[in-house]
């Protein structure tokens, strides 16, 4: 690893804030985090891995649903604590909830729409 991109996971209690950004279209899909581990396994794999604090393991984002996340580039922020990775988002959906983006609802003059498409039934997908 180049030193000049070297997370710094010393910080926040080992993890780091990531966000997923499809790279065709720039849209942002969803925010995770990651630790060493994640990290290291994304990058030996090419598919974005991320810790699960609600299950205080690794994570193989799509691995139970089959909609994985291709890693493209990453980009590491001015002080080594956050990522942003570039992504080809396989099966179109992000969000554990079955929609294209984990953004998915929207506050806009009052009101709360939908505004990223349902890609799947979560209630099938996990059982």
């Amino acid at each position: 690893m180049n030193s000049d991109f070297t997370p710094d996971f010393s910080k926040q209690g080992g993890l780091i804030p990531v966000i997923a950004q499809d790279c065709e279209s720039g849209e942002v899909l969803m925010l995770a985090y990651m630790d060493q581990e994640a990290f290291e396994k994304t990058l030996e794999t090419g598919e974005v891995h991320y810790h699960s604090r609600s299950r205080n393991e690794l994570w193989h984002k799509g691995g139970t649903s089959g909609h994985v996340q291709k890693l493209d580039s990453m980009r590491l922020d001015c002080d080594s604590d956050t990522l942003l990775v570039l992504i080809k988002q396989v099966g179109g959906a992000a969000c554990h909830k079955g929609y294209r983006s984990c953004f998915y609802r929207e506050l806009k003059a009052d009101k709360v729409c939908e505004c990223s498409p349902k890609v799947f039934d979560p209630k099938e997908v996990y059982k």
